[in-house]
């Protein structure tokens, strides 16, 4: 990039640096809409989990938000946003959403719906636009930690913005693990 000062002309290139952390979908959404947020990578590790990253980042395991793809028996894909720390009792989700029966998707379904990687699905920036249910909790939270679209990457916000540009929608459909 080339700045000019004063009416001299004086001419010098300044160095445009790249962050420090990925460009994701994700990372462009949240840019797009003009939201603050903090990167933070870790060293991903597969079938680490959320207890890995908040353990990584030295934050609690319920600050750490997963992202979460389920279908309904009509096979339509949804996200669910949940604690680190916490399962999803998918009977309650499916009564509350009236329907038969909600399931995860399997990897391949959710990477077509997404367009993210398994462990690296992000809320923002999906490939198309998938309807968001959060858990209630999650709002009382003064920020969080979600995945930013990359394995090893969350971004850190705060929860407000979840129903600010997600329109997610609240639950209560959190359960201790089994």
């Amino acid at each position: 990039m080339i700045e000019t000062f004063g009416g001299r002309g004086f001419l010098f290139w300044r160095a445009m640096s790249k962050p420090d952390y990925p460009v994701t979908p994700g990372v462009r959404f949240l840019r797009e809409k003009g939201i603050g947020f903090e990167p933070h990578l870790y060293s991903y590790e597969e079938h680490g989990g959320t207890r890995l990253s908040a353990t990584a980042l030295g934050v609690p395991e319920h600050q750490v938000i997963k992202t979460l793809v389920f279908e309904t028996e009509l096979g339509k894909p949804l996200l669910v946003l949940m604690h680190g720390d916490r399962e999803v009792s998918t009977k309650e989700l499916a009564r509350i959403l009236g329907v038969k029966r909600i399931e995860p998707c399997e990897a391949n379904a959710a990477q077509r719906a997404t367009g993210y990687l398994f462990g690296g699905t992000s809320p923002f920036g999906t490939r198309t636009s998938l309807p968001v249910y959060a858990e209630k909790s999650i709002f009382t939270l003064p920020k969080i930690f979600i995945n930013g679209g990359k394995r090893g990457f969350l971004v850190e916000l705060d929860p407000a913005v979840l129903k600010s540009v997600l329109f997610a929608t609240e639950v209560e459909v959190a359960i201790l693990p089994s």
